[in-house]
């Protein structure tokens, strides 16, 4: 079936005057309604600035930026920011507010009644598997890195967004709260039919939570695919290389396992 456009880049460009320097190079691409994108690349490479075209944190230099269909600089950016969900390495809690008041605070500004705002953090405080009476009234600093995450995933869903923005979202966390997180997350992103674009290091992060794959160097997009389709291509060197990571570390457990030297 084929899906609505959530986001679409079209010949989009980014140059920085300061120092005349290039971050992207004609990336375009579409990324339709309820599809789990993961964007992989180095430092540099312009994942983090494409995401911050989507919501005007930054505009682009060429081309055009689409929010379905509708061209993003035609928006009010305020508006268009509340209609997207965000999930940030570090997640950046307000320190002073609760699990609740964080939670609730893009509803407050929309204007939501007070009665469904308060419905809708405990559905969500729950939805994270957090215990409602222990952690609804914590502040932050009272958390644990998992606990924050997960709260910076119910307020990034709080306000029922359609298109969820994730950069590095799980990269500071422990190596089995960081796979917990991920799972959990791609279980609310199907239940609650969201479109997501993560942009993430890892590639076998990308590999076992995403739909779909972009690989970018260079401020281009060098692959696009499933991640069987990743697998499988020969794709250039530096695709190559990040394939061939999780394929040696994947043979050497396996090897361990067997009891033979990797």
């Amino acid at each position: 079936m084929n899906r609505a456009a959530a986001i679409s880049f079209e010949g989009v460009g980014k140059t920085y005057d300061a120092d005349h320097s290039t971050t992207l190079d004609g990336v375009s691409f579409t990324v339709p309604e309820q599809q789990f994108l993961a964007i992989v690349g180095p430092s540099g490479a312009g994942k983090t600035t494409l995401l911050r075209l989507v919501n005007r944190l930054d505009e682009a230099s060429t081309g055009t930026v689409r929010v379905h269909d509708e061209d993003v600089l035609d928006l009010d950016p305020n508006e268009l920011r509340r209609r997207i969900g965000y999930v940030f390495q570090g997640v950046g809690l307000f320190p002073h507010m609760t699990v609740a008041e964080n939670i609730g605070i893009t509803p407050k500004l929309l204007g939501w009644p007070s009665e469904r705002i308060e419905a809708r953090i405990d559905e969500l405080i729950n939805l994270v598997q957090l215990d409602l009476a222990h952690h609804r009234n914590r502040l932050p600093h009272e958390l644990s890195g998992g606990e924050r995450q997960r709260v910076g995933v119910a307020r990034a869903i709080a306000a029922e967004p359609h298109l969820v923005l994730m950069d590095e979202p799980f990269g500071a966390l422990d190596p089995i709260t960081r796979d917990t997180l991920g799972r959990e997350y791609r279980r609310l992103h199907d239940k609650l039919g969201l479109t997501t674009v993560m942009i993430t290091h890892d590639m076998l992060e990308a590999l076992l939570l995403a739909d779909r794959i972009i690989v970018m160097h260079g401020g281009r997009v060098v692959a696009d695919g499933t991640p069987r389709e990743l697998l499988a291509a020969n794709g250039g060197e530096y695709v190559q290389q990040l394939i061939e990571t999780p394929r040696r570390q994947a043979a050497e457990l396996r090897a361990l396992s067997m009891g033979t030297p990797p």
